[in-house]
């Protein structure tokens, strides 16, 4: 992993901290862009954010293009949440990933959907995302759009978050392994929540997010890892 950030130390009583509400997965449309197409860290962020759909025992549905799985790769079970029920779905063009998220939103069954998507295809466009933003809506689903390698055009999406890599935080038993991952989480649309920038980590109910951070020092308890 080459990251542009070093994440610097964060500790629950440093006097700067200053934390916003867990971030989840809510029953409307969100997009994640990644900032490196191929990292993995938009998939962990979303995961993250989706404990509570989740531990539902209801399962997700995953929708991915053919060119996202030739680029990014296919999902590799042992790193997924332990318990997930998972269907996934591999489909040619943009257009069936959109199609199958909006049939996915009818169905009650599901925990959640989630779709991949390569580039900026012209079917993605306002009215698109508009449809998957009011179905979920309607049906208390959430859906969830990672776009990789991609612009954020015009979208009805309700938060819009851009994801980065971030060097991991030390293991507390073995200084030459990676400990617990952190993401850089740029929330730069958002309805009902204000907009942010903050060093995210997991957390036992979503992704927590945090401010209290420098960005210019390596820490002690933080490591640059790939």
């Amino acid at each position: 992993m080459n990251s542009p950030f070093i994440a610097a130390r964060m500790t629950p009583d440093d006097p700067d901290a200053d934390r916003a509400p867990p971030a989840r997965a809510e029953p409307t449309l969100a997009e994640y862009f990644a900032d490196n197409a191929a990292d993995g860290a938009v998939t962990a962020f979303t995961f993250q954010q989706l404990q509570g759909a989740i531990a539902t025992g209801k399962p997700l549905l995953w929708m991915q293009d053919r060119m996202t799985q030739r680029e990014a790769g296919k999902p590799y079970p042992p790193g997924l949440p332990a318990g997930l029920k998972l269907i996934l779905v591999t489909v040619n063009r943009a257009v069936d990933v959109l199609w199958a998220m909006e049939e996915g939103l009818h169905c009650d069954a599901l925990c959640a959907v989630m779709g991949e998507v390569w580039g900026d295809p012209p079917v993605l466009d306002f009215t698109a995302t508009k449809r998957l933003a009011l179905r979920a809506e309607a049906r208390a689903i959430p859906a969830l759009l990672i776009r990789r390698a991609a612009h954020p055009n015009l979208s009805a999406a309700r938060q819009r978050w851009r994801i980065t890599s971030l060097a991991a935080m030390r293991d507390p038993d073995d200084d030459r392994a990676p400990g617990a991952p952190l993401w850089q989480a740029d929330l730069f649309r958002a309805r009902g929540r204000a907009p942010g920038k903050w060093v995210a980590s997991p957390g036992t109910d979503g992704v927590t997010l945090a401010h209290s951070v420098h960005m210019h020092t390596a820490p002690d308890n933080a490591r640059a890892v790939g």
